[in-house]
């Protein structure tokens, strides 16, 4: 039985359900709930379902499922045990994060995480604490430049940042189309495979929801919290977050990785899901306490 229609196509679906293998005496968690596609999945299974986001507006569509499996949690899987622990769930079978702002985020031109819709320069996934116009205003030249080369492996983040530097002195900086203005105009001319915007966005936006940091303490999290036998699985969308999850399944004591590589999509699949392009899935099992 289908729960709800979710608005977005949820990523690697089929492989997700293969590697996590809901059952109906399992709890799984969700620890990325977004527009819910995973989680119908793991219910129509017979799972139960702890569904986590830090998106305000995710538990009014959590509601609307109105599925008596489902219990959903305000709130960031960095911490997965106290939010358990609150709702009196025991060890998961199984734990889903799918990573990086959802295509449903990045639609909504009000909550700023695109350069393509104009609107407020926010990127904030809980609405609380800095916005993206916040870092951009009080960052020094040198500071941005950090950022959006860490974060966004952006080979000319230091014209970038100075450039940044310089419209801001004029006007604060308060939109995605100003900053899109920007940056575009720092970028060098030539032949570009990609939008001049897409990193610098992609690095502010990591910096303000603070994404690796999240993504370390929840993959530690996961590690302690899982049922004996019980999976894992991380959908990334870029090397950044790849690598940590890599590195993690290859160093948990607790841990055994399916695959020394990561799942791809298929052409099929990224043809019907255009989100799913950048996608890579890793697994990995616990094998002790």
């Amino acid at each position: 039985m289908t729960v709800t229609e979710a608005p977005h196509v949820p990523v690697l679906k089929h492989e997700v359900l293969t590697r996590l293998n809901p059952q109906p005496d399992h709890w799984v968690v969700d620890a990325t709930f977004g527009a819910g596609g995973h989680t119908e999945a793991f219910l129509d299974a017979g799972a139960s379902v702890l569904a986590i986001d830090r998106d305000p507006s995710a538990r009014a569509r959590a509601a609307r499922m109105n599925h008596p499996a489902l219990r959903f949690a305000s709130g960031d899987f960095r911490d997965l045990e106290c939010l358990l622990h609150e709702h009196d769930i025991p060890a998961p079978h199984g734990i889903l994060m799918d990573l990086g702002v959802s295509s449903m985020q990045l639609d909504e031109a009000e909550r700023g995480f695109a350069f393509r819709h104009e609107g407020p320069l926010d990127m904030r996934m809980s609405s609380v604490g800095k916005s993206a116009a916040d870092l951009v205003a009080t960052s020094s030249e040198a500071e941005l430049a950090a950022i959006i080369y860490r974060y966004g492996e952006e080979r000319h983040s230091r014209r970038i940042a100075r450039a940044i530097v310089a419209a801001r002195a004029e006007a604060p900086i308060l939109t995605t189309d100003r900053l899109d203005e920007v940056v575009r105009s720092a970028y060098p001319p030539g032949k570009r495979h990609d939008h001049p915007s897409r990193r610098t966005f992609q690095a502010l936006r990591i910096a303000v929801n603070d994404e690796l940091g999240a993504l370390e303490e929840g993959l530690e999290a996961a590690g302690r919290v899982l049922a004996l036998g019980g999976r894992i699985a991380v959908l990334s969308y870029h090397s950044l977050e790849d690598r940590i999850v890599k590195h993690f399944f290859k160093n948990a004591s607790r841990l055994s990785a399916d695959d020394k590589r990561p799942y791809v999509p298929t052409a099929e699949e990224i043809e019907a899901n255009p989100r799913a392009r950048s996608a890579k899935l890793r697994s990995a099992v616990k094998v002790t306490e």
